[in-house]
């Protein structure tokens, strides 16, 4: 069978810590941060420009492996991912609208040698008009080298990427505005009440609809009939940070979920001045009882039916 290649690119892109970490994007064996100012050493590079400036830093690459290193390097916008909202980068050939366009670096290729590092200038304009609050994005050292990946029908090359985040504020109105949209509430129960353990999946959209990054937090309330409170806690596998106009999908297992009740399921969110929620109600009845209800409202159907069809004929 002939073999199709294909390469995929792994940024170790800026999931190293969160905002306020004191250390490089690191993979271990190359490194990407902002060149140390007067100050000391720096985790990211926080800026804030009005549109039609340009501002200049500097981002040092640390190679410390035996041999040199060659990589390109590159600006790129900022995105939170699908699969749990960590913070990632658009690689190279994807369009870039803020940072990833507006961010040069003085040289585009770079070789570091051996346990070395290399400081590279580079220059930030944001034009006029720009859309003002946040900006995201990172400088980022992809590794030319490619690695070979698993065997199989499809040779797969690998490439490496590390970046120093860039937090870009353009000056102007800021709005927060975060939402919880979407609202679903899947539950997996026993045939039978009581033979086993019942739980539900509850799923949900984050939307941060504002122009500024949020940290935002999530409260899950349940209440049943009466308005009995089934459950209350706080949500932690919520993104440290959502950016500007990005949403996500996440889920939340609810392990003991009702199997006999009617209720309600209400989700809050809140970041700075903001607190939004929504619900979605559920009904649990178990399947069997559900199937008895189904069967008994059946057959009344066709008795009143039957009836009908008699009195027709009768009158």
């Amino acid at each position: 069978m002939r073999r199709l290649s294909a390469l995929l690119l792994t940024l170790a892109a800026l999931l190293y810590g969160g905002p306020g970490a004191a250390h490089a994007a690191d993979n271990g064996e190359w490194s990407v941060e902002p060149a140390a100012s007067g100050l000391g050493r720096r985790p990211y590079f926080y800026l804030s420009a009005d549109p039609g400036t340009t501002l200049t830093d500097r981002v040092t690459v640390s190679n410390k492996t035996g041999g040199p290193l060659t990589f390109r390097l590159y600006a790129a916008d900022a995105y939170n991912t699908e699969r749990d909202g960590g913070f990632a980068v658009r690689t190279q050939k994807e369009r870039q609208r803020s940072v990833g366009a507006w961010a040069k670096p003085e040289r585009d290729r770079v070789t570091v040698p051996a346990r070395s590092s290399v400081t590279v200038p580079y220059s930030l304009t944001v034009p006029e008009g720009a859309e003002p609050g946040d900006h995201p994005g990172a400088l980022v050292a992809l590794d030319e080298r490619v690695a070979a990946g698993s065997g199989g029908a499809v040779a797969v090359g690998i490439q490496r990427a590390v970046g120093a985040r860039i937090y870009l504020r353009v000056n102007g109105p800021t709005m927060s505005a975060l939402s919880v949209e979407d609202v679903r509430y899947a539950p997996d129960k026993p045939l039978v009440p009581g033979t086993g353990e019942s739980s539900a999946l509850i799923s949900y959209t984050l939307h941060n609809r504002g122009n500024v990054t949020l940290n935002p937090k999530v409260a899950l309330r349940a209440e049943g009939l009466f308005g009995r409170t089934l459950l209350a806690r706080d949500l932690t596998r919520i993104p440290s940070e959502l950016l500007p106009r990005q949403k996500i999908r996440l889920t939340e297992r609810w392990a003991g979920a009702p199997q006999l009740d009617w209720g309600e399921v209400t989700l809050t969110a809140s970041a700075r001045d903001v607190r939004e929620s929504a619900a979605v109600s559920f009904l649990a009845l178990p399947w069997l009882a559900a199937a008895v209800l189904a069967s008994g409202a059946a057959g009344t159907v066709v008795w009143l039916r039957t009836r009908q069809r008699r009195a027709r004929g009768t009158g």
